[in-house]
């Protein structure tokens, strides 16, 4: 988590929070959606996180991206900007948040895949057609969006 967020946790406790956030959804060559299964809820989701102080919002999304997948972006494209009431989230451990996530389509990238100890406990990758049931809540709008653009993509060709 970020360290502005864990400070401003010090101070409001788990009361609910406008949280910032940036994150990639990436494919590979065949159309697949590269997923992890989160630590904290077990569910299936994205990579990203908070946007901290002064970061911009693209580095914040790449360096999530290589902090939970250990994979580089070698380009994002802007995919999104999510918020309102289905970007609604209490944590495990109580925290509340609204998600205003900043989400980008990457694929083009590089590196070797591992997951990153404490957050991440698989990463696989996924077609359009079969994605888990066990989406992050958060993530389901940007995740739904991207598969409806995947399937219509598809039928053009």
């Amino acid at each position: 988590m970020a360290q502005y967020i864990m400070d401003l946790r010090k101070i409001v406790g788990h009361r609910p929070l406008m949280q910032c956030g940036a994150s990639v959804i990436l494919e590979d060559k065949d159309g697949r959606i590269l997923l992890q299964k989160r630590a904290d809820t077990h569910e299936w989701g994205y990579h990203g996180g908070s946007v901290e102080l002064g970061e911009i919002v693209e580095e914040a999304a790449a360096r999530e991206l290589e902090e939970e997948t250990g994979l580089t972006a070698d380009e994002l494209i802007l995919f999104g900007v999510f918020s309102g009431p289905e970007m609604h989230n209490v944590y495990p451990n109580g925290d509340e948040v609204y998600n205003i996530d900043t989400v980008f389509l990457c694929t083009k990238w590089h590196g070797t895949l591992r997951c990153q100890d404490g957050e991440v406990e698989a990463l696989e990758f996924f077609a359009p057609d079969d994605l888990p049931d066990d989406i992050f809540p958060p993530n389901r709008p940007a995740i739904g969006r991207w598969r409806e653009n995947r399937k219509k993509e598809e039928r053009i060709r």
